[in-house]
């Protein structure tokens, strides 16, 4: 497959008290965008993440690698870890990131998905709900979708759970959770893998996995 990259550049997304760092690629300009959430005490640059992203982008998707904390609240968050489990702040930050990407010319009017991981799992799915419209897919690696609430029962999205064999308190966390999703969610099991799925394969399958949800509930956007 030629890889063909449209935009690929890093960005500086304002919000009403801060600016977040992220890193915007879109593979074509019709690609529909996925929006990264990143789990507790990690950001744009985090090495699993960024390997479902390439694969993303590898499969025409455009993809949002960012940073949920501005660089002074990563360094007090390294400290108390009191931000990382602010559901509330990061997921009105995320739902901020997804009214941006509308007024921007490269992803105006492109459908949206949310990929969150740990407790960045939980931020996607409150933005969702705050955003039924906007928010196409989303799809949890190894997340927290217990601490988004009653938040759950307003998702419309169709979601995907993704979780290791061997994190069984996370497994049981996320069947719960499936049974409360608004829209109903499904759970996918990854064989023997643990919950950073970092056995050899598991990622992929991960990649893998988000791909085909994506590309069936999001796709691209219609050429204009």
């Amino acid at each position: 497959m030629e890889d063909v990259v449209f935009l690929d550049e890093d960005v500086r997304i304002p919000l009403d008290v801060a600016r977040l760092d992220a890193r915007l690629s879109m593979p074509t300009r019709n690609s529909g965008v996925v929006v990264f959430a990143h789990g507790s005490g990690s950001g744009r640059h985090s090495p699993r993440n960024r390997h479902v992203a390439e694969l993303l982008q590898r499969e025409h998707l455009g993809t949002v690698l960012l940073d949920l904390l501005t660089p002074d609240e990563e360094r007090r968050d390294a400290e108390t870890r009191e931000l990382r489990f602010d559901i509330p702040v990061l997921a009105g930050r995320l739902a901020a990131v997804v009214d941006w990407l509308a007024d921007q010319v490269a992803t105006g009017n492109h459908p949206i998905g949310l990929f969150g991981a740990s407790t960045g799992a939980a931020a996607a799915l409150v933005a969702a709900a705050e955003r039924p419209a906007a928010v196409r897919a989303v799809v949890s690696r190894g997340g927290r979708p217990d601490l988004a609430g009653d938040a759950l029962t307003r998702v419309l999205a169709p979601t995907l759970l993704i979780v290791g064999e061997r994190d069984e308190e996370v497994v049981e966390l996320n069947r719960q959770a499936a049974r409360r999703l608004g829209a109903g969610g499904e759970l996918e099991v990854v064989p023997g893998a643990g919950h950073l799925f970092e056995e050899p394969g598991a990622l992929d399958h991960v990649a893998r996995s988000a791909a085909r949800w994506f590309h069936r509930n999001v796709g691209s956007a219609p050429v204009s």
